[in-house]
């Protein structure tokens, strides 16, 4: 009898992916005999290199050495070669399309993604708009395995264990943390302008945290072209603040540093995923997206996410699309003051 042996496939986005890991963590607590595999981009590595022993990450180049029919084909035989015995499609794109009608020709069991599309729809509509929680990612991810023949039961803490990340393994740069010192972290961009807290608002709660919090550090995420403009000028102005891609090599390194941070401030990006993954509580700020259409961090309380009440809002699942009204009110109308609250509320816990 061949040994059970389930592939997952999720090749992006960073979010997404980080999203699977309490589920893929879950299926791997439960079912302990049953060897996994999880086949995505090269970038997702740190997420499950050592998430459980019966884990392991498959790296595919699908812009590379996969790219195209050609490559899917090859990408294919490699996946065949590892004996699936169940293939869960967590992604439901055309690459994983192709791949999973592969395994269905040759009689693999295969179940994929429902994205709850008309859901979405009516949450994001501009004349019948209906707000209404959609299934979040880790639910859809948990039903592709249940159809599969493996419920599980949601079980994660952190992507660290009880034992925490080591500090000791950052530079010197980020140092150790002093008695009575407060860690926040701010990762203040995102993909889409519709996602992004105007930057010079950002400032001014970098402000109101330096003012009412003098024994802080303020660790600046990202590392994007924004990143790179605006921080540097930023730590200029404020002897707190540290940008943390000047310091910092790898995604693990990050994961470790916000499994320290007794607080994150992100938008509804990747970073906002990644910090849930170490049990840091964040206060997300949310714009022309919204936490129903089903992806809040894990764990992560609508109680710490700032949000505006606009009958417009949501005008998109992935903030990509051009504001109907012409002025990011659902940004620009949130004051400093408001996300700082949060931000203290949690540092007073």
């Amino acid at each position: 009898m061949k040994k059970e042996h389930i592939l997952i496939i999720r090749f992006s986005a960073l979010g997404d992916v980080a999203m699977a890991v309490p589920v893929v963590y879950s299926l791997a607590m439960t079912y302990p005999h049953v060897r996994i595999t999880v086949l995505s981009r090269g970038f997702a590595r740190p997420f499950f290199d050592d998430l459980a022993p019966n884990v392991s990450f498959m790296e595919a180049d699908i812009k590379g050495e996969y790219r195209g029919i050609k490559g899917l084909n090859a990408l294919y035989r490699r996946l065949v070669a590892k004996k699936p015995t169940a293939v869960a499609d967590f992604h439901g794109v055309l690459r994983s399309t192709y791949l999973r009608m592969r395994f269905n020709m040759e009689r693999f069991r295969v179940a994929h993604i429902n994205k709850h599309r008309s859901g979405k729809r009516a949450l994001t509509s501009s004349s019948d708009k209906r707000m209404v929680q959609q299934p979040t990612s880790f639910d859809n991810y948990a039903e592709v395995l249940a159809r599969l023949g493996y419920p599980v039961k949601l079980q994660f803490s952190s992507i660290f264990g009880n034992e925490g990340g080591d500090l000791s393994l950052l530079p010197a740069a980020i140092g150790k943390r002093n008695e009575g010192e407060q860690w926040i972290g701010i990762a203040p961009f995102a993909a889409h302008k519709g996602k992004v807290y105007p930057p010079e608002m950002m400032e001014r709660v970098i402000d109101l945290i330096e003012e009412n919090n003098p024994h802080c550090r303020i660790f600046l995420f990202g590392r994007g072209r924004d990143e790179s403009h605006t921080f540097p000028e930023w730590c200029a102005r404020h002897s707190h603040c540290i940008f943390v891609g000047d310091h910092l090599d790898t995604m693990r390194q990050e994961l470790v540093l916000m499994n320290h941070l007794d607080v994150m401030v992100s938008m509804d990006s990747a970073n906002m995923h990644m910090a849930s993954l170490t049990g840091t509580p964040v206060v997300s700020i949310w714009g022309a997206t919204h936490p129903y259409a089903g992806f809040m961090g894990w764990h992560q309380s609508e109680d710490n996410a700032v949000q505006l009440d606009l009958p417009c809002r949501p005008c998109s699942i992935f903030g990509n699309k051009p504001c109907r009204r012409g002025d990011f009110a659902c940004m620009n109308g949130i004051k400093p003051e408001q996300i700082y609250d949060k931000i203290n509320r949690l540092l007073s816990h």
